[in-house]
């Protein structure tokens, strides 16, 4: 009887097992985007769920956005180190470790999402960028997209000449937009998106350099009431990397949806967000912010000024032996080939 029994709970195992739905992967994704961000309804959220269905339910994701697992600035190691599996790592907020990056962010480059991601995919993933900037960081790029041209909005001063941008405290990713304002005789203050707002508020800054978007975002439309429109005062990256090491676990079929997804959604989320920007600019006019078109005699000023800015960048990159005129002749030229087509 006992035997009968026995081999009645052996021969049933294998059946119940194979019956029992295996269990999904799940991975941590952190961002320092408040709910409802728009690059998360355009960009990552299609990506999880689009990974989830490519891989047939075999991985899903755990989200924690504004800052929930670390600050802006710490989400490169924390990657790095497992805390989490795919972190927001915007090059800016890692400019140390992610210099030549910034040659997506230089002003006057590009005048859409689309031109300057395109070419920042391109050779992140396949050029100058993935050899020496991603391998060495051992993180690889999931999705990337570099924002349309930044403007300056400001809460009093309206920028309509050379003399009204001069020594105006605006808010700045470092780096390159450092550069950028120190060109148009502006002071840049240093800081993260999130910290905007109540630096602003606190009249501590006159401005910030951000795109139409973030402004809405970041609640920033309460506070601000000029724009400037016509010149491109760089721009910003906003990527989503996972460690090598949690890579290299990852089951084939799931590495091969990430892939997959990836692709995909590279020239739809830069398509959509150049479309959202110009929403988002009739809404902010609605909500009293003014974009103020430069005149053009200022305008020549203003990119005669910034015309040395990519090879002032490309030089100091170079001195610190990394390979920023290289980075910059390959993005440049990856701009160029795609506005051939």
């Amino acid at each position: 009887m006992r035997t009968s029994v026995a081999w009645a709970v052996a021969l049933s195992l294998p059946v119940t097992m194979a019956l029992a739905p295996a269990q999904a992967l799940e991975l941590k994704v952190a961002d320092s985007f408040p709910a409802g961000h728009y690059l998360v309804r355009l960009m990552l959220k299609p990506w999880m769920d689009d990974v989830t269905k490519r891989a047939n339910g075999a991985v899903t994701f755990s989200y924690y956005p504004n800052q929930q697992m670390g600050k802006a600035t710490d989400l490169l190691r924390l990657t790095q180190s497992g805390v989490v599996d795919i972190g927001y790592i915007a090059p800016s907020y890692a400019s140390d470790k992610m210099p030549l990056s910034e040659v997506a962010q230089l002003p006057e480059s590009f005048t859409t999402s689309c031109q300057g991601t395109m070419a920042y995919w391109k050779s992140a993933r396949d050029g100058v960028l993935a050899k020496q900037e991603y391998a060495p960081n051992k993180i690889k790029l999931l999705m990337a997209v570099v924002l349309p041209p930044y403007q300056v909005f400001t809460v009093k001063q309206k920028v309509d000449s050379m003399d009204t941008i001069q020594g105006l405290k605006l808010r700045s990713t470092g780096g390159a937009q450092d550069l950028t304002l120190r060109a148009l005789g502006a002071v840049p203050v240093r800081m993260a998106a999130p910290d905007a707002y109540e630096s602003l508020a606190r009249g501590t800054m006159d401005g910030v350099l951000f795109p139409a978007d973030s402004i809405a975002s970041y609640g920033l439309d309460k506070l601000v009431k000029h724009a400037t429109d016509g010149v491109s005062f760089g721009s910003f990256i906003v990527a989503y990397s996972i460690s090598e090491r949690a890579w290299a676990k990852l089951p084939d079929d799931v590495k091969k949806a990430m892939e997959e997804a990836s692709e995909a959604i590279e020239p739809k989320v830069c398509s959509d967000v150049d479309k959202e920007q110009l929403q988002t600019r009739k809404q902010l006019n609605e909500a009293g912010v003014t974009f103020d078109p430069i005149p053009d005699a200022t305008k020549a000023q203003m990119k005669d000024k910034l015309k040395g800015v990519a090879k002032e960048w490309a030089a100091g990159v170079d001195s610190r032996g990394k390979q920023g005129t290289q980075a910059l002749e390959e993005f440049q030229s990856l701009l160029a080939a795609g506005a051939s087509k």
